[in-house]
Parts: C-alpha cells; structure tokens; sequence
C-alpha cells in the first residue's frame, strides 16, 4: 500500500502546535507568561538553526503534563484544540489528504511534537496512524520523561522503520510532505519528497535536488 505521510505543524497546520499550547497555558495562568515564551523562543530558534537539543527541549515541554491529573489534562487539552488549533487547520492541507485517501493511500502523520498534543489534531483530518514523541506515563500519570526514540531529524526514520517492521509496509511510491529541513533524513527515504512552505534551507535543498515546491497557504 502507498503511503502518504504528512508532517504537522507548519505543514498540515498554520504555525506551530508546540509554540500554541505554550501560548495557551500562558493565557490560562498555568505557566509564567515572561519565563515560559523566553525559553521557548530559545528553543525555536534552535530548532530553526537546526541545533535543538531535542531531549532537553521535551522535558521542557513535558512538566506541565507532571502536575496535573489525565482528567484535568484532557479538559485543557479539550479546549486548547477548540481555541488554538481549529482556527489554522489549512483547508488546503485537508484536500490534499482528502486526495491521498481517495487514492486508497494509507495516510500518516509523523510529527516532532508530543503524542498528547497531535493526537485530536491528527483526528480532525481524519487520520488515524500517528508516529509522535511519546511522553512516557507510569501508573496512570505522565512523568514527564519521553518513552521509546523521539520523533525528530533522523528520530523520524527510526520510528517509521520501526512501524514499516510491524505492519510490514514499504516506502515503496512513498510520499512525505514537510516544511522543515530538519525533516531532511526522511525526505531523503521516500520516493516524493515535497516541500510545503518550506524554511530557507529546506527550499534550498528541494530546488538542488529538484522536488517539488508547493504551498497549502492561501
């Protein structure tokens, strides 16, 4: 079966769902506002540069997950999608995986961020596979270290092989669709490589090897 993977943010979506639901604790008071965006602008600026520390960027997005109860989590979490994320699902993003899953291809989502947050988003296109960072949970309650391999840079190729292994797929007329050059190891794996939106140096990358370049912006 062809596969038609999709990053997230940035791609499927109109920005970026780590940096919104950092956005969102703020305005709801469970994060300082002035500590939490300086780090987290810190971070961005690496993950721009290709130089993010993953492991120590996930802990810091993870801690908030440690204080609370799943029940409490999931309402926030609930209301964050409502608020956030809703309002820039691109509507181009959704016909292209429309087009894909009328092709009778087996739709993906393989996205850096954490499974707790891109799971609803993953659900409101309609897609039920997910490779994401899974953020590890003992007894009922997340402790804010990440189970298993992150989904990020080559952590991506690690964790598609390993759900290729389980369901004995192929990248065979594989495509993947990214914004990121960080998202460069995999682009390099499957057969259409296609640059959305792309930052400057995934551009330029696409333009030297001759994938293809397109928006889902309107």
């Amino acid at each position: 079966m062809t596969l038609a993977i999709f990053d997230l943010d940035n791609t499927l979506i109109g920005g970026d769902s780590d940096t919104s639901w950092g956005d969102f604790l703020c305005r709801k008071g469970f994060v300082d506002p002035e500590e939490h965006t300086r780090r987290h602008e810190e971070y961005y600026q690496d993950y721009l540069n290709g130089t993010l520390d993953i492991m120590d960027f996930l802990r810091f997005q993870l801690e908030i997950l440690t204080r609370h109860d799943v029940d409490i989590l999931h309402t926030l979490r609930d209301e964050y999608i409502s608020e956030m994320i809703k309002p820039i699902v691109l509507p181009k993003a959704k016909e292209l995986v429309e087009q894909h899953r009328n092709q009778g291809h087996q739709l993906l989502i393989v996205t850096a961020t954490n499974r707790f947050i891109t799971e609803p988003i993953a659900q409101l296109f309609g897609i039920d596979e997910l490779i994401a960072t899974e953020p590890e949970m003992i007894n009922g309650r997340y402790t804010g270290n990440v189970a298993g391999t992150p989904s990020f840079a080559e952590g991506k190729v690690i964790r598609l092989e390993e759900w290729l292994a389980d369901r004995d797929h192929s990248l065979e007329g594989s495509w993947f669709y990214s914004d990121s050059h960080n998202d460069l190891p995999l682009l390099k794996k499957v057969e259409n490589p296609i640059a959305v939106d792309p930052d400057e140096k995934l551009k330029e990358e696409a333009e030297k090897r001759g994938w293809k370049v397109m928006s889902l912006r309107d």
